[in-house]
């Protein structure tokens, strides 16, 4: 069939896409020479505060003589890099004690008041600058006694690291700034023949930001400074009132490492405990398993008593009686209201899926490392794209089921509907980043050619597929439904939708509580993400609760003899996505030091969008399963 041909083809690719080459794409090793040039650059500007990336020469360091911008995919442009060539001049293996950056000792930096405010206000607002050497980033090592025993202390320290290094700090009300750079850089030495030049790799890049005032750093005309001792040293202050004079200076030292090239990212990624995650994931698998055992042996228990009583040929006073879900058989597959609608947010719902599902397992195999920048978002972009063609399949299959006729308005619905939502919401917000100048603004090219993608690949695509799944059988109902629709009882209170959505919510959200703590603290505090196997682990307990939850309720809501189950099933399986919103409204005012508008504009836009992904992701899986439940129950009873 199509679909197995589609499927086949795309593996096929994935292999030959893995297959190419044992590293990720694009991060091949680079050998250096001693004495050769280790270039940085800078990536951005970053806080967690205000959630708004800039670019680096938005503030007034040191420039190189042409500045030039690295050729950008497009998950860093909307990830807001923006990565750029700097003044430091480093090369393998050779030390510097103190180095002015630009400007003669004797001619210092000056910056105007509107550039000291500037930087004043950066400094307040607590941001850090991200740099790369050999396309790893800089990190600053922070080390602290842990509670152990006193007479350990002096042994142990805990070493962790932030990415980054603070641009600067306060000290009541006046803003210091980091001005001198003590970069440490880590090498390995490779295996080569005797006769050869040793080639090195870089493996680690740390930096200890220092705050030196102008007249403690001594400096001669070859631009060599001697740094003041530690002691006496006063930091250099920046008055955001009046013009400062500054020099920016660094110092370079190369230290030899054990570790790998291969493994060099593991001190960037063992930031945070690994240990959480195994407890949490081991207890959840535990109590979803538990769960769907008693939920499975309840169902199928209740329903082969149900099904042996309604098969039960006895005499005809008995049948007078029937009660529960064989009563509605009828009725239960009478088409719902908009059923357009209800199949492009089922479309959309299968096209999210399926590229959740791979761009997780992908990354699962190493394919999306941290180290290829944006690979994920690019990645995740283009399968929603690609994955139209199913999205339309199942949408178009859908509506002819649900005895919808005008396939070509279903078909532009399913690619407009849900993509339109997510563009206007982002446009909105990003015209608000546009306004503060922040380098997180997706581009107008950038924006065009992501419009191009939806109209250009998503939108044929759908209609493709929408067009073989309309033209498919639709889905065979097994009892025919009746002229005139059947009254509906009065329902109990906790048949209410509200209720229901609440109840349904728990166990989902119970399973993947703790991971979202992790994927929120790498979306809005700079972290790297990188446990994409844990994250599959999640997934498919997600997709196990959610189909449990969702029989159970549309059971429950067919014995109340109630069969106007579908946008029902639809919106109770989602019921998570209103957990998920109350977890983000609590992350934002518990974790997240955030108090001005804009950011929290932003952050409350992005989360919304997540919500309603999310909705739509689980509200699909708890639909599908319903929906054969309810096929396979009403096949096995005998209607007369």
């Amino acid at each position: 069939s199509l679909q197995e041909r589609l499927r086949c083809t795309l593996v096929l690719l994935l292999v030959l896409h893995g297959a190419g080459s044992f590293y990720v794409p694009g991060v091949a090793p680079i050998n250096f020479h001693r004495n050769d040039p280790v270039e940085i650059k800078a990536v951005k500007l970053t806080s967690s505060r205000t959630q708004l990336p800039y670019e680096y020469y938005s503030l007034p360091f040191c420039q190189p003589t042409k500045i030039t911008y690295k050729a950008e995919n497009l998950g860093e442009v909307l990830r807001g890099d923006r990565i750029v060539n700097t003044p430091f001049q480093v090369s393998m293996n050779v030390e510097k004690k103190c180095e002015v950056l630009c400007n003669l000792p004797n001619k210092p930096l000056t910056l105007t008041v509107e550039q000291s405010k500037l930087m004043a206000e950066r400094i307040r607002e607590d941001y850090y600058v991200h740099l790369i050497a050999d396309n790893l980033p800089v990190a600053t090592r922070l080390e602290f006694y842990s509670n152990r025993e006193e007479e350990e202390k002096k042994k142990e320290k805990d070493v962790q690291f932030e990415h980054g290094y603070r641009l600067g700090f306060m000290d009541g009300n006046k803003f210091y700034l980091h001005n001198h750079l003590s970069f440490i850089l880590y090498y390995h030495r490779e295996d080569v023949e005797e006769s050869q030049e040793p080639t090195y790799r870089v493996v680690r890049f740390e930096v200890i930001p220092q705050s030196i005032k102008l007249e403690d750093l001594k400096a001669d005309e070859k631009s060599i400074c001697t740094l003041p001792e530690s002691t006496g040293s006063a930091p250099q202050e920046i008055d955001p009132s009046k013009e400062n004079q500054l020099l920016f200076t660094y110092s370079v030292h190369w230290e030899e490492s054990d570790i790998k090239w291969a493994s060099r990212w593991d001190t960037y990624l063992t930031m945070s405990d690994v240990q959480i995650h195994w407890f949490s994931i081991i207890n959840s698998v535990v109590v979803v398993f538990f769960l769907s055992g008693i939920l499975s042996m309840i169902i199928i228990r209740t329903l082969r008593k149900d099904i042996a009583n309604y098969n039960k040929e006895d005499d005809i006073e008995d049948t007078m009686e029937e009660s529960g879900w064989k009563l509605v058989h009828g009725d239960v597959f009478r088409p719902p209201q908009y059923p357009m609608i209800l199949s492009s947010l089922l479309g959309s719902g299968i096209q999210l899926f399926c590229m959740i599902l791979i761009v997780i397992f992908v990354a699962m195999l190493g394919m999306l490392s941290p180290s290829s920048r944006g690979a994920l978002m690019t990645t995740a972009c283009f399968l929603f794209m690609f994955m139209g063609v199913f999205g339309g399949f199942f949408a178009g299959r859908l509506y002819r089921t649900l005895k919808g006729h005008r396939w070509k308005k279903g078909a532009f619905c399913t690619a407009t509907l849900y993509p339109g939502v997510v563009f206007g919401i982002c446009f909105v917000l990003n015209c608000f980043i546009w306004g503060k100048h922040s380098s997180g603004a997706v581009p107008f090219p950038t924006m065009v050619a992501l419009l191009c993608m939806w109209f250009g690949i998503s939108l044929p695509l759908v209609y493709l597929g929408y067009y073989f799944g309309f033209r498919k059988q639709p889905y065979d109902n097994p009892v025919r439904t009746n002229q005139i629709p059947r009254q509906i009882p009065e329902q109990r209170w906790y048949m209410n939708k509200f209720v229901g959505i609440l109840m349904a919510g728990i166990l989902p959200f119970g399973a993947m509580f703790i991971e979202l703590f992790f994927i929120f603290s790498a979306i809005w505090e700079n972290q790297f993400y990188y446990l994409f196997g844990f994250l599959f682990l999640v997934f498919i307990i997600l997709v196990v609760s959610c189909s449990q939850i969702s029989i159970v309720m549309v059971y429950f809501q067919l014995c109340a003899e109630d069969y106007r189950w579908w946008w029902r099933t639809f919106l109770v399986s989602g019921g998570s996505a209103f957990y998920v919103l109350i977890y983000a409204v609590f992350y934002f005012v518990n974790k997240l030091d955030i108090v001005e508008f804009i950011p929290s504009l932003l952050y409350f836009g992005y989360t919304a969008l997540m919500v309603l992904s999310f909705w739509l992701l689980t509200g699909t899986i708890g639909f599908y399963a319903a929906y054969m439940f309810v096929r396979k129950i009403y096949a096995a009873v005998k209607i007369d």
